[in-house]
């Protein structure tokens, strides 16, 4: 979605302004607002419309939110990877005779990409941990967990066995974040 949103943001046609007006506008919105606010009005306020095909499972809801809300993140990573590569490369590939579309899939995105690895595993980790934020709609996860346990019980433990879960799943890829940086720096020579 944030590629889609980025490719969006990158038209410079006018005839697709409506399109980048779009983009930019739900970017900026996403962006603005806090994370956890986002997921109060869609955990609540889409099941309060009442509308015909809205989902209604608790967990559905909070994977909607967070990528809205993590999609216009993600979206500005792609677009300062796009706007990285060097025009010359564009110029260079549209004289070979690719289209603007053939240029951006063959040329721009395979570069882009490689750019972007690391911010965007940086992205995947907060956005782990932010499931912990779904919890306030309802749906049982491993914070929420603990604090029911915690509560029930006065042993405060089961709140330590959820920072380790969460440590569990984000140090992996924290390291394998710093392994791509630095397989990137090697390859620049640097």
């Amino acid at each position: 979605m944030g590629l889609l949103v980025a490719l969006a943001r990158g038209i410079r046609t006018p005839a697709f302004f409506p399109i980048r007006a779009l983009a930019t506008l739900y970017t900026d919105v996403f962006r603005g607002v806090p994370t956890i606010l986002v997921i109060y009005l869609i955990g609540f306020g889409l099941p309060a419309l009442r509308l015909q095909g809205i989902p209604t499972d608790l967990a559905t809801l909070g994977v909607i939110a967070l990528t809205l809300s993590y999609g216009a993140y993600v979206a500005e990573v792609f677009r300062s990877g796009i706007e990285s590569v060097h025009p010359s490369q564009v110029a260079a590939a549209r004289s070979l005779g690719l289209s603007h579309v053939k240029t951006m899939r063959f040329v721009v995105l395979p570069q882009a990409t490689r750019r972007v690895v690391p911010p965007l595993l940086n992205d995947f980790v907060s956005l782990q941990k932010d499931t912990a934020l779904v919890a306030t709609i309802g749906p049982l996860e491993a914070l929420r967990q603990a604090q029911i346990h915690a509560a029930s019980t006065f042993n405060y433990t089961p709140y330590l066995a959820a920072a380790l879960l969460f440590i569990l799943l984000t140090i992996p890829m924290a390291r394998f974040t710093d392994h791509l940086a630095a397989r990137t720096r090697r390859r620049r020579g640097a």
